[in-house]
């Protein structure tokens, strides 16, 4: 716990008697809401244990959580409901003497899930056998049966326990679980009939509704739905989003089984809680004299069956009422106030009894039949004291009940604090405190108590009413300190105190509690006719709560209050022979929201839990007190002396090390076996001093480990690098014989080799063989051609020349198809044409070879620059080429100007919009043209009526206006490029002579002897490389074969290593490429 103090001022401490200012209830409140902002939800005072309820899961109830806290000092480890259970249990099997855990609290404080921690803990960490894992299940499996029909939901609290449980578990000399005994206390039987807005009934009817199967609900006459019951729908929420009924009543129907019920049992059970909701719903009409009557007899048929009573003596008994006058019985009818009354009373005490009964089984299945003695550990879950906005009976004995824990927990804790005072031989100083005696005395004072004035109005003749009450109150105790009604209070406080108030001083604060009911609620009675119907019952559980034994017996029945006070004086006699320990739970806001902390809320239940009082106590004396053997192991490393080791008695160092540290004589006491420390801030600077100390102790230690560390390591990496590098050496020695054994080997085999080279293969010579195949192929595959224009083959050595040859021819036919893969349709139509051109022009005419680098155009013109009458008189045949051309008339050689129009079926001649001359394909009878550079070209035409003549034309684009003219018309052999002249026929019968001839500068003329004559320029031949740089541009070499229309294949690049000329004469003089051809 020491530890936990240098974070105090982030955490708060965990304990409540080391803070300097304990008697400020704000420094209480800082405290509590530091923990519970992080998620620290217990703290101590002393050995009290305060815990405030999270309303969301934490991580610290896990099997590893207790085992770290089994068998652990009490303060060793940060405050925790398993230390306090695990505290009690050790000091009960070290002592052998018995102890109990009082748990209390506001309703939704968490006090029913902190008891259900301890039980799973003591199951979880007590030692076991078959056996005793019943006696376990029993005891955890009672909870879910007792929560069943004792918890209900109310405004404060989802599962709220609506009676108190005091549960005894016995342990053998062993310190296993071997039974238990459960005693409950005052269960609200109010609530069966009614239940405020926004609250429910007891949870077994809703559980039964919702989760019993349709063949149960049939056999009882129920119904699923819980809004047909009137005693369920008064508090206006049936369905609760928290609360799962089905999931519970299996859990339930499971413990039943567990817990030893037999099936006849259940039956009997469940036909009680049915017939509960059937009194419910039973109606009383007025007759005719204004006597009660019930029309609609189907609920109490329901009742009679389920109950085995007969339905006659069952109708009239709840409409009227036995009196007994003298030797004989008179029925007196009810009226319908009184019949509802009779109703509702049967059918609290049916349910109350009945729950009584329930425990008792619960009892009988926990019984340890051994004899032996056994040593207990009780729980006790009771109601914490309640202030409600109008506080009736009910709160007035649980806040009775508080008043009695509180006097008990003040003075056991006072006797404790005296007796370790005196065990250790340290002067008792007595501590003032309030003790609410005096007002356990007002309330059971016999004769003069409340309760005694409350049973006597109940039992006294006459009319008894609640105001009638409240004077005998304040005739009898008007003038006690604590007690107040408005008729006793002064101006000021009579403003808030109604007429059928009274108000009590609690140690609490002040309550004020209202009048009406206390009487009704106080006799409980049953009408003794309903009385004798139940005792009659075949019902095997109402015959056992309707003992026949009551009828004969005249004496009134005790009332409830005193039933109360005599358990209550059980209770504290028992808890009074046990040792206790306590935990106090608070709830942190009404809305049961994780993380708000409402300190207005948190502080009304500080005050009225005590803890600011109990806390006084604890504090009256010594805030801090421990054993000399811890107190000297944890501080010792503060002086020199007692450091690292301290021989002597844990006594004498203690005294050396306060000494060396400074402790004032008033800030400390010596006792036998403990130090006892006065204020928490001499504590907190001990701590603190500790702290640093530990830091300055870490660091030497770290450096020493550390040293220690690098020179161990150090001489492990010497010795693994001493044996690595001899090992290392080893194998390097060997590796390097085995290689030069290998060297020798292979050296002999390739010379060996060498000479055998130019035989067959054989073993002699294959190795050999071998690595000059290897040595050449990889030497090739860094020097294969990238296209086929690359003619360069690496030199073979001579076994591999064939093989050589062979992959030559591979690798030029691999490259032949991935290059006519890549030729484009366009490109194909280009390489056509040229092909066509080169098999025309080749070697006859000059400025062919300027012309290869220039592609042929699909058209020189387009259709919109043609006539539109032109095209209407050619409508219908495809235009595929239009060139301007000059034509020279037959008579006079003038020049005009023309176009020249190719379709798929014939050439036209066209002026503007006119055409001049139509030439068909099919009669063309041949085109020449001269060996010069002009653009000279005829075309020759039949002789017939239609035809003038043949055409005399000069043009720009003379290779490609040929071409295109020839592949057209499909007459490539008609082309004849001629020298020096050329015949043409001018008209029918007559013909003329074109002269070329060659000059200074181009020209055209009519020569004196009436002859054409056409003058060129001669043109250079030019470098076959520059030549062909259009097919080396436009087309990829890569990619470049095309074929022609007779399906031989040529190729379409030329190559630069050789002239032009020559390239082209190669591959068209044969007119195929074998490789071409395979593929």
């Amino acid at each position: 716990m020491e530890g936990a103090l240098i974070a105090r001022d982030r955490v708060g401490v965990q304990d409540f008697v080391l803070l300097d200012s304990h008697t400020s209830e704000t420094a209480f409140l800082n405290n509590l809401r530091k923990r519970y902002q992080e998620n620290l939800i217990y703290t101590y005072i002393g050995t009290l244990l305060v815990s405030v309820n999270p309303y969301k899961e934490l991580d610290i109830y896990t099997m590893t959580q207790m085992q770290l806290y089994r068998g652990v000092n009490f303060f060793e480890l940060p405050p925790h409901l398993y230390a306090i259970a695990d505290n009690a249990y050790r000091v009960m099997c070290s002592e052998y003497n018995n102890h109990f855990i009082l748990i209390s609290g506001e309703s939704g404080a968490g006090k029913t899930e902190a008891s259900k921690k301890i039980l799973q803990y003591y199951a979880v960490t007590c030692p076991t056998t078959e056996q005793l894992q019943i006696v376990r299940d029993r005891l955890l499996l009672s909870n879910p049966v007792l929560e069943a029909f004792g918890n209900a939901k109310t405004l404060r609290n989802d599962n709220s326990s609506r009676f108190g449980k005091y549960m005894d578990i016995q342990f053998d000399f062993k310190g296993a679980p071997v039974g238990g005994h459960i005693l409950s206390y005052l269960i609200e039987k109010s609530r069966v009939v009614h239940q405020n807005h926004g609250e429910r009934n007891f949870h077994i009817f809703y559980q039964l509704l919702e989760g019993g199967d349709k063949d149960l609900l049939c056999w009882l006459g129920l119904e699923r739905n819980p809004q047909k019951y009137s005693y369920l729908i008064q508090g206006r929420c049936a369905k609760v989003f928290s609360i799962n009924d089905k999931n519970d009543w299996k859990i339930v129907r499971k413990a039943f089984s567990i817990i030893d019920f037999t099936e006849k049992d259940i039956e009997h059970l469940l036909g009680i809680v049915a017939s509960v909701l059937h009194f419910g719903n039973i109606q009383f009409e007025e007759d005719s004299n204004g006597h009660a009557i019930i029309r609609n007899g189907t609920q109490i048929k329901w009742i009679s069956k389920l109950l085995g009573v007969h339905l006659s003596i069952l109708q009239e008994a709840l409409t009227h009422r036995k009196i007994e006058a003298r030797s004989e019985e008179v029925l007196s009818p009810l009226n319908v106030d009184l019949a509802f009354y009779a109703r509702d009373a049967v059918a609290k005490a049916i349910y109350g009894r009945t729950f009584t009964w329930l425990v008792n089984k619960i009892n009988g299945s926990l019984a340890n039949k051994d004899s032996t003695r056994k040593t207990v550990i009780g729980l006790l879950d009771i109601y914490g004291f309640e202030v409600l906005d109008t506080n009736s009976f009910e709160q007035f004995c649980i806040n009775y009940c508080n008043e009695k824990l509180q006097q008990l927990l003040i003075e056991m804790t006072l006797k404790a604090e005296q007796e370790e005072y005196e065990l250790e031989g340290i002067e008792w100083e007595p501590i003032p405190y309030f003790n609410n005696k005096i007002i356990c005395d007002l309330v059971e004072q016999k004769y003069k108590g409340i309760i005694s004035i409350l049973d006597e109005e109940c039992l006294r003749p006459g009319e008894a009413t609640d105001l009638s009450f409240l004077e005998k109150l304040e005739e009898k105790v008007g003038d006690h300190a604590h007690f107040v009604t408005r008729k006793l209070a002064d101006q000021k406080t009579r403003k808030s105190i109604d007429w059928v108030d009274f108000r009590l001083l609690h140690y609490a604060g002040e309550v004020t509690y209202c009048a009406v009911g206390f009487l009704e609620k106080n006799n409980d009675l049953l009408y003794r006719n309903l009385k004798e119907v139940l005792c009659n019952s075949k019902n095997v559980i109402i015959r056992d709560c309707f003992l026949l034994s009551e009828l004969d017996n005249r004496r009134r029945p005790e009332t409830v209050a005193t039933q109360f006070k005599n358990s209550l004086t059980s209770l504290i006699e028992i808890l009074m022979s046990k040792e206790p320990s306590y935990v106090r739970c608070i709830k942190p806001n009404e809305n049961k929201e994780p993380g708000k902390f409402d300190d207005y809320l948190i502080r009304h239940q500080v005050k009225y839990l005590g803890l600011m009082e109990h806390l006084r106590v604890r504090r009256a004396g010594f805030a801090y007190r421990r054993k000399y053997e811890l107190f000297l192991q944890r501080y010792k490393s503060l002086c020199p002396a007692t450091w690292p080791h301290w021989r002597g008695p844990a006594a004498e160092g203690v005294e050396k090390l306060i000494k060396h540290i400074g402790y004032k004589p008033e800030e400390y006491k010596l006792g036998r076996t403990k130090i006892f420390i006065r204020f928490p801030k001499t504590l907190f600077a001990t701590e603190d001093a500790f702290e640093f100390r530990k830091h300055l102790l870490v660091s030497r230690l770290q450096a020493k480990y550390k040293g220690c560390l690098g020179k161990r390591e150090y001489q492990k990496k010497r010795e693994a690098a001493i044996k690595l590098e001899a090992c290392w050496r080893g194998a390097l020695a060997r590796k390097e014989a085995k290689r030069r054994t290998w060297a020798v080997q292979i050296i002999r085999k390739f010379i060996n080799g060498f000479i055998n080279r130019k035989n067959p293969l054989c073993p002699e010579n294959v190795e050999f063989v071998r690595l000059v195949q290897y040595t050449y192929f990889m030497k090739l595959r860094d020097h294969v051609p990238k296209n086929v224009l690359d003619k360069s083959w690496l030199q073979p050595p001579s076994i591999l020349e064939e093989t050589s040859q062979m992959l030559q021819k591979i690798c030029i036919r691999n490259l032949v198809r991935k290059y006519c893969r890549g030729v484009t349709a366009e490109k194909k139509v280009q390489l056509q044409q040229k092909v066509v051109a080169s098999a025309i022009f080749r070697g006859k005419k000059e400025g062919y070879l300027q012309s290869i680098n220039q592609p042929f155009m699909d058209t020189r013109l387009k259709e919109n620059d043609i006539n539109p009458k032109v095209l209407q008189l050619i409508h219908g045949e495809k235009i595929k080429y239009v060139t301007p051309v000059v034509k020279y008339d037959r008579n006079g050689f003038k020049a005009r100007e023309r176009l020249l129009v190719l379709t798929q079926a014939s050439a036209y001649v066209v002026e503007m919009a006119k055409i001049k001359q139509k030439i068909d394909y099919a009669t063309l009878k041949g085109i020449s043209t001269s060996n010069l550079s002009d653009g000279m070209v005829v075309i020759h035409v039949p002789e017939d009526n239609k035809q003038k003549g043949d055409v005399i034309l000069q043009c720009e684009h003379i290779f490609e206006t040929v071409t295109k003219l020839c592949m057209l018309a499909n007459k490539q052999n008609l082309v004849k490029v001629v020298q020096g002249s050329l015949q043409f026929r001018v008209g029918s019968g007559k013909e003329g002579t074109m002269i070329f001839t060659v000059g200074q500068e181009p020209q055209i003329f009519k020569a004196k002897d009436g002859q054409l004559t056409v003058a060129g320029r001669h043109v250079k031949t030019e470098n076959p490389a520059s030549t062909s740089s259009w097919l080396q541009g436009s087309v990829n070499p890569d990619k470049g074969l095309m074929r022609n229309r007779n399906c031989s294949w040529s190729l379409s690049w030329l190559g630069t290593e050789r002239s032009l000329q020559d390239e082209i004469s190669t591959h068209l003089s044969t007119g195929t490429f074998d490789a071409i051809g395979l593929l």
